[in-house]
């Protein structure tokens, strides 16, 4: 195996930040290599909007990365995002004849494929497909029906779709910085990867990564995904809240926000002061912390209140038995687990991802789950689909064999 081939590569491009991260495969497992990071520019709401911006952002932020692994990297598995990502859940099943037979991968694949077969508007496209339960048989429950015995297997589905556009915008750009894309994985379920345990999936856990232009969130029952969307709210909005409530650059805005912001005011003493710039020509002068908040406090449950009413609207507000993750460069704000833990009333902690080998200090923290977790599950899926292209290869051996 060659340097290229051991290395894996994972692209997130956020509205904020572009980031890519490599790691090597070594002894089977994952060991930090490099990363690279630009300031994302040619982006609007999570979409791209400047090819050749966003190109040159990815470009960037892959140098980066390539200079530190110092390795070659041309595939990467890319990280999908923003307001027009959709979730749906579906059931199909095939029957496997009036007697009782063996269960195999392909009658597996079958019953998926049938599941599947909905109808999606032209400009779709399914990203996951994710199985929540088979059943054998009207037997629910089951994970891994492969080698049980029964007459018809029928399988509940999570389909995850993109914007046909916004997904080909993303692979365009990464094709003209010199990469492959090889896999796109929702970020919501990559950041889940890294922040969110099996015990918490089984008991119902909802995962909510807050970028900066949108909130997306996954929900995990009985170890399965229940329930994807995304809230069209993130940091940014936060950032602009100021900007326009205090009169200042959004810059300036967003470094209040980081330094001084609170999403609950009653935390916040009436006593604190802070020096504004203020926007150039005006004079520096001084406003109450208190009232950044006062800002801040009214879209932090705005946000809650729509994630609320989406869960709700999904049937799973009463499945999270062991609460909520917060994750995503948002969820730094102060005050933001206390606004959910009251609008859910659930338990929310905050999820940072778990590291790799060598991995640097900087990059374990909220904002880089989706990334770390991306790896993850680039890893976990390619492994499964060697174990199963060797089963497969095993299997044609021995029907070769026994012909001859």
């Amino acid at each position: 195996m060659s340097q290229t081939e051991q290395l894996l590569t994972v692209l997130d491009v956020g509205s904020a930040m572009t980031r890519v991260l490599v790691a090597e495969l070594h002894d089977g497992a994952l060991r930090y290599r490099g990363h690279g990071m630009a300031e994302s520019t040619g982006m609007r709401k999570g979409l791209i909007a400047d090819l050749k911006q966003a190109t040159h952002c990815i470009n960037k932020a892959a140098t980066t990365a390539e200079a530190m692994a110092q390795g070659t990297i041309d595939k990467c598995v890319v990280g999908i995002g923003g307001a027009h990502i959709r979730g749906l859940n579906s059931r199909g099943g095939v029957s496997l004849g009036t007697r009782l037979r063996e269960i195999t991968r392909e009658d597996v694949r079958a019953a998926v494929d049938r599941a599947r077969s909905v109808s999606l508007p032209s400009d779709r496209d399914v990203i996951h497909l994710l199985p929540q339960q088979f059943i054998l048989d009207e037997q629910p429950g089951i994970h891994d029906p492969v080698g049980m015995v029964g007459n018809r297997l029928e399988v509940n589905l999570h389909i995850s779709t993109a914007s046909a556009s916004a997904l080909q915008s993303i692979v365009t750009c990464a094709n003209k910085a010199g990469l492959e894309v090889t896999e796109s994985v929702f970020e919501a379920i990559a950041a889940a990867e890294a922040t969110v345990s099996a015990d918490e999936r089984e008991l119902g856990s909802c995962m909510i990564d807050i970028g900066a232009g949108s909130t997306e969130l996954v929900v995990f029952f009985e170890g399965s995904v229940a329930h994807t969307s995304v809230i069209p709210i993130g940091g940014d909005h936060f950032t602009n809240d100021l900007a326009v409530g205090l009169h200042i650059s959004p810059p300036e805005a967003d470094w209040i926000k980081c330094n001084y912001g609170h999403a609950v005011v009653t935390s916040v003493s009436s006593s604190n002061e802070i020096e504004l710039q203020g926007m150039p020509g005006h004079t520096p002068r001084m406003v109450r912390q208190r009232y950044v908040s006062e800002i801040l406090e009214p879209r932090a449950r705005e946000l809650f209140c729509l994630l609320r009413d989406n869960l709700r609207q999904g049937g799973v507000l009463e499945a999270l038995g062991a609460g909520c993750v917060l994750t995503g460069g948002g969820s730094r704000l102060p005050g933001l687990l206390d606004t959910a833990e009251s609008l859910l009333r659930v338990p929310a902690r905050i999820g940072t991802p778990v590291p790799l080998s060598r991995m640097p200090e900087e990059l374990i923290s909220p904002e880089n789950a989706a990334l770390v977790g991306m790896l993850l599950y680039a890893h976990r899926t390619s492994v499964t689909r060697a174990a199963e292209d060797q089963g497969l290869r095993a299997k044609l051996r021995a029907i070769f064999a026994g012909s001859l």
